[in-house]
């Protein structure tokens, strides 16, 4: 394209000036040819070019007609974007007067600003923001009725894929903050090595690596170069840069999203911003996961409530009548006195069941009931278990040794760990939420002193806050019990464990 000559037209100071602006920038006179174009929109292609000297003259054209309504356009329109090559590029055009001609504006001058860099930014929100939509898509009738290990493994599964989808990286992980031990516990890790899942993490500014500085403060933190950063601890293999961003939710920090790459220097700030906003999404996904657990728990309390107001008064009665009749009965035969005592005593369990359940679950029903004798399949297996409510431990350490197993209760993950590594055990029995060590931790060790080690992971109404029945699951876990749950289904999943039929 030829340029008219600037010299005697645009001032030697205002070339000057234009050409710093921008990734070009040139003038248009009304007659639509280019007055002065700068050496960066001179580099532009012909299309790019004749794109702009238009957009120029069709707005020298419309401030002709009515310069009001031209001011007025150029105001509220959007800028020109253009697309070249892969770039993108933004276009501002302002009509101004020569001098020549009073105050008509008969030249226009166009500014070109490369826009690359934020259309991508703001495809990745708009994809984010779909991502986000799919993750929180958790209260549906559909998953409302899953079990707590579905909808569990469902999100696992979106948040893998968009995190890929969203944002480069080599390995990533998620830790939630567990209220109950104060660890930050690996909820979702893609990549991560063994030796980096047994380091315990707090929320703590010093002494616990990046995420730990992130969780208490809960600010972004970008490492450029691992090797250089002493917050740095160990996380992938061979990882040389780094990006963690807080969990929010409501103004709290419920966990840290960490992504990692072989790179140095792999993140940027529009990665930060990027990573922030998708760990939002994630937060409240956990959040709506965690509601639904709760939803389920207090539905089943309500109508243990419920049950336990109607069968009070009944009881209690019917005790009492037992009493009085016995007493009458006094010179009776011995069967009948035989048969009211059975009464009495049946009257008096269940009177000690309901008191038991107004306190809450215990996680064990049927205790009461267990037929004496040992199971012939369990007879002589050495099974730890671990629950740090004292309850359940003496209720499933007396079952499982009524049916002749030999049994080693631990009050926490800790403890558990140890005896596992001193000891040799034919089942594993443990909760999944206690101090120091979680559920996917001890199955983990577990699998470590022996592989296919049988475990049985405890949940209340599928509380999982570390996603350890998930994880576990991966690798091999299959079998679980929900609290409460009954005598009977304690030996049925214990047999499943053993791999052993009935």
């Amino acid at each position: 394209m030829h340029f008219s000559s600037p010299a005697a037209l645009v001032p030697d100071f205002a070339t000057r000036a234009l050409s710093a602006l921008g990734e070009g920038s040139c003038v248009v006179g009304s007659d639509g040819q280019v007055v002065w174009g700068g050496p960066k929109f001179a580099a532009s292609s012909a299309a790019v070019q004749e794109q702009i000297r238009r957009a120029c003259q069709q707005l020298l054209r419309l401030h002709a007609v009515d310069a009001s309504y031209a001011l007025s356009a150029m105001e509220t329109a959007r800028p020109m974007v253009l697309q070249a090559d892969d770039r993108f590029l933004e276009v501002r055009c302002v009509p101004f007067a020569s001098g020549l001609s009073g105050d008509r504006k008969d030249w226009a001058v166009a500014v070109i600003i490369d826009a690359t860099r934020q259309k991508h930014l703001q495809a990745k929100l708009d994809a984010i923001n779909a991502a986000g939509r799919e993750l929180a898509k958790l209260d549906g009738d559909a998953v409302r009725n899953l079990a707590p290990t579905q909808r569990l493994k469902i999100l696992q599964e979106k948040i893998v894929r968009y995190a890929r989808e969203l944002m480069h990286f080599d390995h990533f992980t998620v830790r939630l903050l567990d209220r109950k031990s104060g660890k930050l516990e690996v909820a979702i890790a893609e990549g991560l090595p063994e030796e980096a899942l047994d380091i315990d993490i707090y929320p703590e500014a010093e002494g616990n690596g990046i995420s730990g500085y992130v969780a208490a403060t809960g600010r972004s933190y970008i490492c450029r170069d691992t090797e250089k950063d002493p917050r740095y601890i160990m996380g992938m293999s061979h990882s040389r840069s780094s990006l963690t961003v807080p969990l929010m939710h409501n103004d709290d920090v419920v966990g840290i999203f960490n992504i990692e790459s072989e790179k140095i220097g792999a993140f940027d700030e529009d990665d930060r911003q990027i990573a922030e906003i998708f760990g939002r999404y994630v937060a409240l996904s956990m959040n709506i996961l965690n509601l639904l657990v709760v939803e389920r728990s207090t539905t089943s309390n309500r109508v243990m409530e419920s049950l336990i107001g109607e069968l009070d008064e009944p009881l209690r009665a019917a005790r009492e009548n037992a009493l009085e009749l016995a007493a009458l009965q006094a010179s009776a035969a011995p069967a009948v006195r035989e048969t009211l005592s059975r009464v009495k005593a049946h009257l008096e369990n269940m009177i000690e069941a309901v008191a038991r359940a107004k306190c809450g679950p215990t996680g064990v029903t049927g205790a009461n009931d267990l037929a004496p004798g040992q199971d012939p399949l369990l007879a002589g297996k050495r099974i730890l278990v671990a629950d740090d409510d004292p309850s359940i431990r003496k209720t499933l350490s007396a079952v499982l040794t009524e049916k002749g197993c030999v049994v080693e209760l631990c009050q926490d993950g800790y403890e558990a760990c140890n005896a596992l590594d001193k000891s040799s055990f034919d089942m594993v029995i443990s909760d999944i939420r206690m101090p120091y060590r979680n559920g996917y931790e001890i199955y983990a060790a577990a699998q470590r002193c022996r592989a296919g080690l049988p475990v049985v992971l405890m949940t209340g109404f599928g509380y999982d806050p570390s996603h350890s029945i998930v994880r576990a699951g991966q690798e091999g876990l299959t079998s679980v019990l929900f609290k409460p749950f009954s005598v009977d289904v304690l030996l049925e999943e214990a047999h499943k464990a053993l791999g052993l039929a009935k």
